[in-house]
């Protein structure tokens, strides 16, 4: 679509990582302005969303690489053009997982506080990087008909990125109507990997750009699934420790 926005003599600006930047500034604003709220420093948060930033991209390119390992091995220089795309959903989730637990112990911040409160934040970032994803054509969907027409790939395709974005929103949405709601520490995060991973799963039926592992799944789906368990799981702790303490 438009991978690159614009260039300035040797300095591009990609459309992929423009969005990126969008949404860690987005988020990073809003939430923000949310810890401020339950008496955390602005601070905090910049430095918090910088060390999940980072680490999820590593662990989402790690993961990515992984699973298109043959391609890499032949393609080296490629591991590197990040601007290209290429970011996986579980590994960006695990790697901005150990990047953020590691500074909220580091710091001794309350952990299901901060935990809630990144949850919405993760779905919009998410979503808005998504659109990235649509601007540079990866990502895509299977082809189509009534589809959107992708230059990059000569074919009318399930605009899948925008199909993720508008689904991420609506986690976004439930999340932060939620987060008024609960009364379970914690609880905000884990709905979080539920929604996500479930609207991942669905989504994944309309790519392309994977290979199917077993009984008509890809990788992906099946990752979600583990990832939806666990959140349920976690859920049900939850909730039960909650009623506990209430009874007591």
């Amino acid at each position: 679509m438009f991978p690159v926005i614009f260039r300035i003599g040797p300095l591009t600006i990609y459309s992929y990582g423009l969005m990126l930047a969008i949404a860690v500034l987005v988020c990073a604003k809003l939430m923000s302005r949310d810890a401020q709220r339950q008496q955390i420093s602005a601070e905090v948060v910049y430095d918090l969303i910088f060390w999940c930033v980072v680490c999820g991209i590593i662990g989402g390119r790690i993961y990515f690489i992984l699973l298109n390992l043959a391609y890499f091995i032949s393609h080296p220089f490629e591991v590197i053009m990040i601007q290209n795309g290429g970011l996986a959903w579980q590994g960006a989730l695990t790697g901005g997982s150990i990047g953020g637990l590691s500074y909220i112990r580091l710091k001794r911040l309350p952990l299901p506080l901060m935990l809630d409160l990144s949850a919405p934040y993760i779905a919009l970032g998410q979503a808005i990087g998504r659109i990235g994803c649509f601007l540079n054509g990866c990502c895509y969907g299977r082809e189509v008909s009534w589809g959107l027409y992708f230059p990059v790939h000569d074919a009318r395709l399930h605009p899948t990125q925008l199909y993720s974005s508008a689904g991420l929103l609506f986690v976004f949405f439930i999340l932060k109507k939620f987060q008024n709601r609960s009364a379970v520490p914690g609880r905000v995060m884990v709905c979080y990997l539920i929604l996500a991973s479930a609207q991942r799963f669905v989504i994944e039926f309309f790519r392309a750009d994977h290979e199917i592992l077993w009984a008509g799944l890809s990788i992906y789906q099946i990752v979600s699934i583990a990832i939806l368990l666990i959140g349920i799981w976690l859920n049900a702790i939850l909730v039960f420790r909650y009623r506990r303490r209430q009874k007591s």
